[in-house]
């Protein structure tokens, strides 16, 4: 019957192709308009750009420059009053509820444009046909979905219309900053979230994507899984795409116990990894020991302390930074790898750009820390020299 639509599908034909057609909407979001188009972090075939160009003309009514912009303006300004859609700012429950009307406002901007929309897509049909008539390509979805579905098709296109500004403006902007959990401290509040990798094609990577936002993978631990790596191994294979740059790899090489050029490079290059390792074999084990310690009236001090202390400390509330104070009024040994541990991220914030100064700031730290007397710090200062730029083995 023509109110069926052409297909005619059973209930469960069409949510299979309800979740495809959406899934396909996130596959083009978060490999060409993300990792792609605004960040570079690979190279995809100028078929399967123009594809999704078009796909997503018809599924968001989606500018490429917009969206690129926007984003690189979020990381740009990232937590502060210039961020487009920052819950920490605007509010988390603002976010969630207009996430997409926040990419609305901000794409009116035009300094935004000017300044962050550079190398998008300006040929004649992005100039005639996808930015001029905005809406042109979801009403054409909404025909096709009509077409194909009949009268339920309606729904189809409300829920393919939602999809992203739910998801991507709502989900991963808003709650990617509020909750969660964090693989590394980066400056801003970026959050990974579980499980939706499917759903959202690994985009809730969030944490991970903020501290290196050029990688083309988002999955760092091993239990991670990112739906978007998955489809670009798979655009890799059949050569529509060609990955550019992934997150660096910490390289160790046992047996290393001097601190050189490479070495220091290898720290810069791996600070993050190296600031989490930090809080796994330093602050956890002397936190679980100092607890063991403590009087039972002060115990409640150490609630969570391995996170408080390993925090980013621009993103410490007043009150977490009364906790700490406490905390380590309670424990010198406490107070000495906590300082370190500021004093380690400072190195490479005030000496970056000076190869032979961050190596000499660097051997000074470790110094201090193996004349310490605290074994964990000892050792994870045993641990820093074994680092390299490259595999090898000691020669």
């Amino acid at each position: 019957m023509w109110y069926n639509g052409f297909l005619d599908l059973s209930v469960w034909q069409l949510i299979a192709a309800v979740l495809v057609m959406t899934h396909i909407t996130i596959v083009g979001v978060t490999v060409y308009l993300h990792r792609y188009s605004a960040h570079r972090a690979l190279e995809l075939h100028p078929a399967l750009k123009h594809f999704f160009r078009f796909w997503l003309w018809m599924t968001t009514g989606q500018n490429t420059r917009e969206w690129t912009a926007i984003h690189r303006k979020h990381h740009a300004k990232c937590e502060t009053v210039d961020d487009p859609h920052s819950p920490v700012i605007k509010g988390l429950g603002t976010v969630l509820r207009t996430g997409a009307e926040l990419y609305q406002q901000e794409a009116k901007n035009p300094d935004t444009l000017r300044i962050y929309g550079k190398n998008c897509p300006d040929d004649w049909i992005e100039r005639n046909l996808y930015s001029r008539y905005t809406f042109g390509g979801v009403t054409l979805m909404a025909l096709i979905d009509l077409a194909l579905f009949g009268v339920i098709g309606i729904s189809v296109w409300a829920i393919q219309m939602m999809w992203i500004p739910v998801w991507a403006a709502g989900v991963i902007n808003g709650l990617g900053h509020a909750v969660g959990y964090r693989n590394f401290e980066c400056r801003d509040a970026a959050t990974n979230l579980l499980p939706w990798g499917i759903l959202i094609g690994g985009e809730e990577l969030h944490n991970n994507h903020h501290t290196y936002p050029n990688s083309a993978k988002l999955s760092v631990r091993k239990w991670e899984f990112d739906m978007g790596w998955a489809w670009i191994q798979l655009f890799s294979l059949l050569g529509l795409a060609k990955v550019q740059r992934v997150a660096p790899i910490a390289h160790r090489i046992e047996g290393k116990r001097h601190l050189d050029m490479d070495t220091a490079m290898a720290i810069l290059n791996n600070r993050f990894q190296i600031m989490a390792q930090y809080r796994k074999l330093v602050i956890g084990p002397l936190v679980k020991q100092e607890l063991a310690k403590a009087d039972a009236s002060v115990r409640h001090q150490f609630h969570r302390a391995k996170r408080l202390l390993g925090r980013e400390p621009s993103l410490l509330h007043d009150q977490q930074q009364v906790r700490i104070d406490a905390m380590l009024a309670q424990s010198q040994a406490l107070k000495v790898i906590y300082e370190k541990r500021l004093a380690l991220q400072q190195i490479w914030l005030k000496t970056s750009a000076n190869g032979h100064d961050m190596l000499e700031a660097i051997k000074q730290w470790v110094h201090e820390a193996e004349a310490s007397g605290i074994q964990s710090l000892r050792d994870f200062a045993e641990q820093l020299k074994t680092y390299s730029l490259r595999p090898g083995a000691v020669t």
